[in-house]
C-alpha cells in the first residue's frame, strides 16, 4: 500500500519519518542513505543495521590516488598550448597583463590562473574606406581608400584599446577629413594623389601611435578619386578641355621649335653667302687691278703692241659671244655673213640623214655695207 493512499498510509511520508506526527523530513538521514549508494559504486561497504544509523562509508585511498592523478595530468595538458611563427602570445595572470611576450614555439601556463591571448603580427591586414569629402576650394569630392595595416606591439593591441578595428577606421574618417579638407579638388582627383596618399599615411600614423594601439600603417592607398556621380558628366567635359588645352599648347611649342632653328639656319645661309660674294668680289677686284698694273708696266715698254693686242683681245672677247660673222672683203664693199648658228644646229642633227632644204649652207650672201670694220678704226 502507497504512503498516500486512503486508510493505512496514514502514518507514513516519503521521508521515512514513521508516526503521526506531520514534522519536516529527516535531512541526515537521506545524505547518509547517498552516501552508502556512492560507496557502493567505488567498492566500499557501509556499517550500521537496518534502522539507517551505521557508520560513514569506507574509502579506498587507491582509487582517491588515480582519480587524483588523473585530474592533474587533465590540468597540466590544458595547460600546454603552441605558438604560431607568424604570432606572438600576452599573457594575463589573473586579469594582470604580463610584460614578457610570449614567443613562436610550445609552451604551458597553469589554466584558471593564467589566460594567453595569441595576436598576429606578421599578416596585413586591410581595411578600406569610402566617403563625400569637402575640399578647400568648397568642392564636395567621392573618393575611396584601402589601408594596409600590422600589429607592431603586440601588448599595446590587446590591453590599450577596447576594439582596435573600430579604433582604426575612426582614426582613418578623421585623417581623411583632415587631408583632402586642406587640399584643392585637382590635387585629390588628378596630379596630386600620390602626395596626398603620403600625408594620409603619417598623420593616420600619429593617431594610432597617441592612442597606443600597436598597429602600423604599411600603405594607404587612394583607389578611386572624383567627383559626385551627378556632376560627373560635367567635370568629364572640363577635363577634356584642358587636355585640348595642354595638346593645343605643346603642338604650337613644337611648331615654334621647328620653325625658329629652320629660320637661323635660313639666316645664316644668307650671311655665308653674302661673305662669299663679297670675298668674290673683292678678290676680283684685287685681281683686276693688279692685272692693270702690269698691263701698264707693259704698255710704258711697248705701247704700240700693248694697244693692238688690247683692241684684238676686246674684239675677241665680243665676238666670241655672237653667232654671226661679218667678213670684210679687202678692196671692195662686199661683206660677207655666214650664219654660225644655224650651221652649228644642223651639225648636231646625229639623227637627221638630209637637212631640209630651207636649211642647207647656201653662198655666203653679201651685203651692200662700207667697210665696217674699216669705219670701227681698224
Amino acid at each position: 500500500m502507497a504512503w498516500n493512499e486512503p486508510g493505512g498510509g496514514k502514518d507514513r511520508d516519503p521521508w521515512g519519518n514513521r508516526g503521526g506526527d506531520n514534522g519536516p523530513p529527516d535531512l541526515d538521514e537521506a545524505f547518509r542513505k547517498l552516501q552508502n549508494q556512492l560507496s557502493g559504486l567505488f567498492g566500499g561497504r557501509g556499517g550500521g543495521g537496518g534502522d539507517g544509523q551505521g557508520g560513514m562509508p569506507g574509502f579506498n585511498p587507491l582509487i582517491g590516488a588515480v582519480v587524483l592523478g588523473i585530474a592533474l595530468v587533465g590540468y597540466f595538458i590544458a595547460g600546454i598550448y603552441v605558438v604560431d611563427e607568424q604570432e606572438r602570445g600576452v599573457v594575463f595572470r589573473f586579469g594582470a597583463v604580463q610584460e614578457d611576450i610570449v614567443m613562436p614555439g610550445l609552451h604551458w601556463n597553469p589554466p584558471i590562473i593564467d589566460r594567453v591571448e595569441k595576436v598576429n603580427v606578421t599578416r596585413l591586414g586591410s581595411i578600406e574606406h569610402e566617403a563625400l569629402m569637402l575640399t578647400r576650394d568648397e568642392n564636395i569630392v567621392d573618393i575611396m581608400i584601402s589601408v594596409q595595416f600590422r600589429v607592431d606591439r603586440p601588448v599595446d593591441f590587446v590591453v590599450n584599446v577596447r576594439n582596435p578595428m573600430e579604433s582604426l577606421r575612426q582614426a582613418t574618417e578623421s585623417a581623411l577629413r583632415h587631408v583632402v579638407g586642406s587640399s584643392l579638388m585637382d590635387q585629390v582627383i588628378t596630379e596630386g594623389r600620390a602626395a596626398i596618399g603620403m600625408d594620409l599615411k603619417e598623420r593616420l600614423q600619429s593617431y594610432l601611435n597617441n592612442y597606443g594601439a600597436g598597429i602600423h600603417i604599411s600603405t594607404v592607398n587612394i583607389d578611386r578619386s572624383g567627383p559626385p556621380r551627378p556632376v560627373q558628366a560635367a567635370f568629364d567635359e572640363v577635363q577634356r578641355a584642358k587636355e585640348d588645352e595642354v595638346r593645343f599648347v605643346n603642338e604650337a611649342t613644337a611648331y615654334a621649335e621647328s620653325i625658329i632653328p629652320e629660320a637661323r639656319g635660313e639666316a645664316q645661309q644668307q650671311i655665308e653667302q653674302a661673305n662669299a660674294y663679297r670675298d668674290r668680289v673683292v678678290s676680283r677686284a684685287r685681281g683686276e687691278a693688279e692685272r692693270f698694273n702690269l698691263l701698264l708696266a707693259e704698255y710704258q715698254l711697248a705701247e704700240e703692241v700693248t694697244r693692238n693686242r688690247l683692241y684684238i683681245d676686246a674684239v675677241e672677247q665680243v665676238l666670241s659671244n655672237s653667232s654671226k660673222v661679218l667678213i670684210d672683203v679687202e678692196g671692195g664693199n662686199n661683206m660677207l655673213y655666214l650664219p654660225l648658228d644655224r650651221i652649228g644646229r644642223h651639225a648636231d642633227g646625229n639623227n637627221q640623214r638630209q637637212l631640209p632644204r630651207n636649211l642647207v649652207p647656201q653662198e655666203p650672201q653679201t651685203v651692200e655695207e662700207p667697210n665696217l670694220l674699216r669705219r670701227q678704226g681698224r
